[in-house]
């Protein structure tokens, strides 16, 4: 394991009230906030508050209850900052975009184009 490994990520920092963010949402095992650089109207983080999982691959086959539960955290802000419709974009590995390697959804919603990252 790398002296890498053993710093807490980002969002454990952000779960700890280490690093500010603006808090959405939160139950015992996920957190949501604001993304500090939104890409959307609404774009918030949701994450769990461990690093135990890399990516949206590795939570689904390790807790898939967990995942469950940011799926569920990611719709209600979407119910309560964009009337319930949203993306839900999970980034897996750093050619995909992820830059921070513990496992999170981007809820985007507002303003977005007809036929941007249509699928």
């Amino acid at each position: 394991m790398t002296d890498e490994a053993l710093e807490p990520t980002v969002f454990e920092r952000i779960a700890a009230r280490e690093i500010p963010a603006r808090i959405v949402a939160e139950t015992e095992r996920v957190i949501a906030f604001h993304d500090i650089a939104p890409q959307a109207p609404v774009h918030v983080v949701v994450t769990p508050k461990s690093g135990s999982y890399r990516d949206v691959v590795e939570l689904a086959a390790g807790d898939p209850e967990l995942l469950a539960e940011l799926v569920a955290v990611a719709n209600g802000v979407a119910a309560e900052l964009a009337d319930g419709e949203f993306r839900l974009v999970f980034n897996t590995g750093a050619s995909a975009g992820q830059t921070v390697f513990h496992v999170h959804a981007h809820v985007l919603a507002g303003g977005l184009e007809e036929g941007t990252l249509a699928g």
